[in-house]
């Protein structure tokens, strides 16, 4: 079947489910596979529950006399394509924002500004992988004025599937850095799949990118493209939007300009590096109409969420939760931040940071040597990772011994940093501490 077929009857079920647990009547089942799952095995059971079809790739004798099933070569892809379809049907204005680290505080960001105007389609939580994103271009409607999209990627190619799903007109790659070392092979795989963005748009005579003039990684690969650049001081002449930190005790307090005045946030995020997703929003938000005015006030009254630079007061400590995702280059921002932050007493606790493959002990131990070199005394490692580094920090082999410790003797009055790789579940240890 093409996809303009199984588009028209979309538009009589207009609901996409991959989850046979989840039938709503009337929708459309696809059964997607994975290393651990085989979603073909549970179309017949998703029909039954009240989808009206269910797309497969696995053909059967129960599927060539039934007509609610639609046999394909693959449901991934057939997931995509329709998805880029719909996402077809609407001429609105769509930003692809992808990076190493704060693509998902920046998305967040970029959609409170531009909501200031605009009824702004966003990608919900972390759902910006090769199943997420088309689940997000589902939900685009005619009642939406713009939409933003955020893609993650951990291998090679991964953005340019899901790129060439967005079709974006605009761009952004907040940053590269240190992750999926894994996947990538390299940094230099790191930089060239995120680039990835930057290659479709270098197609699009429409488009424009988004960028940090600071950024040497991606003023590198952005030859060629239509540039609205920002960043922090000096670091090039022709900035839209130009921003400085004015303090962080412990909440970053910055100022920006757009070249006519200076406007100065108060915000709830934690950490100076959040300064350049901040600029991001308010040069997108420019871009679009947004005011200075309401720039100020979407950015001011943004709360962060999903242990993502969160400072929480709890009765006992002041705890900063960035607990959803470590690499080498946010667990360096988060601890510089943490230096720097004016507050005392301070402790951390840091688990290891996943997927880095061959690089994974000379990292942790920069990390260690970072750690023994700055000025902080009370720090607690976790995992066997940052068990192997040379260092004299206290070591945990997991979680639950941290609870157990904690359990004995649990600091109070601290400003204590939580920072790991979501696997090492650091994110239980807020209600604790």
């Amino acid at each position: 079947m093409e996809i303009e077929q199984l588009y028209e009857i979309y538009k009589s079920h207009p609901v996409i489910t991959t989850d046979s647990r989840d039938c709503p009547e009337g929708s459309i089942f696809i059964a997607l596979k994975g290393d651990t799952f085989n979603g073909n095995k549970f179309a017949q059971s998703a029909l039954e529950k009240g989808c009206a079809y269910a797309v497969v790739d696995e053909p059967g004798e129960h599927t060539a006399n039934d007509p609610r099933y639609i046999v394909v070569d693959n449901c991934l892809k057939t997931l995509q394509l329709l998805a880029r379809h719909h996402r077809r049907q609407f001429s609105i204005p769509v930003i692809g924002i992808t990076g190493t680290n704060g693509k998902t505080t920046t998305k967040e960001l970029v959609a409170a500004v531009l909501s200031e105007r605009y009824n702004v389609l966003f990608t919900q939580g972390n759902f910006n992988n090769d199943i997420g994103v088309p689940k997000t271009l589902f939900r685009l409607s005619s009642a939406h004025d713009i939409a933003v999209v955020e893609m993650g990627a951990s291998h090679p190619g991964d953005i340019k599937v899901l790129v060439e799903t967005v079709e974006p007109q605009y761009g952004l790659i907040t940053n590269v850095g240190k992750a999926h070392l894994q996947g990538f092979g390299s940094f230099e795989g790191v930089v060239r799949t995120k680039g990835e963005l930057y290659d479709f748009l270098r197609h699009r005579e429409d488009s424009k990118v988004f960028v940090d003039a600071g950024n040497p990684h991606l003023m590198g690969i952005a030859q060629g493209l239509s540039l609205i650049k920002y960043g922090i001081g000096d670091v090039a002449d022709d900035l839209r939007v130009r921003g400085e930190v004015v303090s962080c005790a412990p909440l970053l307090r910055f100022r920006w300009t757009d070249g006519e005045e200076w406007h100065e946030v108060q915000s709830h995020l934690i950490g100076s590096y959040n300064l350049h997703n901040m600029l991001a929003a308010a040069t997108i938000g420019l871009e679009f109409g947004i005011t200075p005015a309401q720039i100020d006030h979407a950015l001011s009254n943004y709360m962060p969420s999903n242990n993502r630079s969160q400072l929480t007061e709890t009765a006992s400590n002041h705890l900063i939760v960035d607990a959803y995702n470590a690499n080498p280059t946010s667990m360096m921002a988060a601890l510089k931040n943490f230096c720097n932050m004016e507050v005392s007493p301070k402790m951390a606790i840091l688990g290891d940071m996943r997927e880095l493959g061959e690089s994974s002990a000379e990292e942790h131990q920069r990390v260690a040597d970072f750690i023994e070199a700055s000025r902080l005394t009370d720090v607690w490692l976790v995992g066997s990772e940052f068990a192997n580094t040379r260092s004299r920090c206290r070591k945990f082999a997991d979680v639950e011994e941290v609870k157990a410790e904690l359990a004995k003797a649990k600091p109070l009055g601290y400003y204590i940093l939580v920072k790991g790789s979501n696997g090492i579940k650091l994110f239980q240890l807020p209600e604790i501490l």
